[in-house]
C-alpha cells in the first residue's frame, strides 16, 4: 500500500505531513514512483526515481536535488505526520554553524536518516553512490561532512507508519501531539 494515502484522522498521511512541512520551506517537491498523478494533485511538483532498480529514499532525493531551485533541500517521509514544526529551522541553524554539508535529526541518540537537510551540491556525490549500487541513507550520510541535530525534546515527532499497529498507535495518541 502507498503509505502517503493511508488515512489518519480522516485525511491521508501525506496531507498531515504537508500541513506541518510546507510552511517551513519555500518549495516542496514530492518524490513518488506510483500514484504520481494523485500526488501531483496536491499542488507540488512530483519527481520519480531516475536510478534503475529500487534504490529507496536516496533515489528520490537524487531526483529532487536535480529539480530543486534552492541550495538546501530537506527530506521528510510521507508516513511521519507528527514531524517537528521547527525541523527545517533547527537543521539549517546547525548546518550553517557547523559548515557541514548535511544535517541529520536524532532522537535518543538514534539517527533519523530520512529527516535531513542537504546542500544541493551533493547531487553528483549521491549519483556516484547510487551508481555503485549503494542505497542506504545512513551509510551515505556517514561519508559526508554531517552534523547530527538532537530532537530529544520531540521524541514522538518521528513516529512513522510501518505496520497496522503503528497506525493504530497514532490514532490513539493525544490530539495535542
Amino acid at each position: 500500500m502507498d503509505k502517503g494515502w493511508i488515512e489518519l484522522d480522516g485525511r491521508p498521511l501525506i496531507t498531515h505531513v504537508l500541513a506541518r512541512f510546507a510552511p517551513q520551506v519555500s518549495e516542496v517537491i514530492i518524490s513518488a514512483n506510483r500514484n504520481v498523478e494523485r500526488y501531483a494533485g496536491l499542488g507540488h511538483p512530483v519527481v520519480t526515481d531516475q536510478v534503475s532498480g529500487f534504490a529507496g529514499p536516496l533515489a528520490g532525493l537524487h531526483a529532487a536535488l536535480g529539480l530543486a531551485r534552492y541550495d538546501l533541500v530537506c527530506t521528510v517521509p510521507c508516513d511521519s505526520p507528527l514531524l517537528p514544526l521547527d525541523l527545517v529551522a533547527r537543521l539549517r541553524k546547525a548546518l550553517q554553524e557547523s559548515q557541514a554539508r548535511a544535517a541529520v535529526a536524532t532522537t535518543g541518540g538514534r539517527l533519523q536518516p530520512v529527516f535531513a537537510l542537504y546542500q544541493r551540491s551533493l547531487r553528483a556525490d549521491l549519483g556516484s553512490y547510487l551508481a555503485a549500487g549503494e542505497h542506504k541513507a545512513e551509510a551515505w550520510q556517514r561519508r559526508l561532512e554531517r552534523i547530527e541535530v538532537s530532537f530529544d525534546d520531540a521524541p514522538d515527532a518521528f513516529r512513522n507508519v510501518n505496520t497496522p499497529e503503528d497506525l493504530a498507535a497514532l490514532r490513539q495518541r493525544p490530539q495535542s501531539l
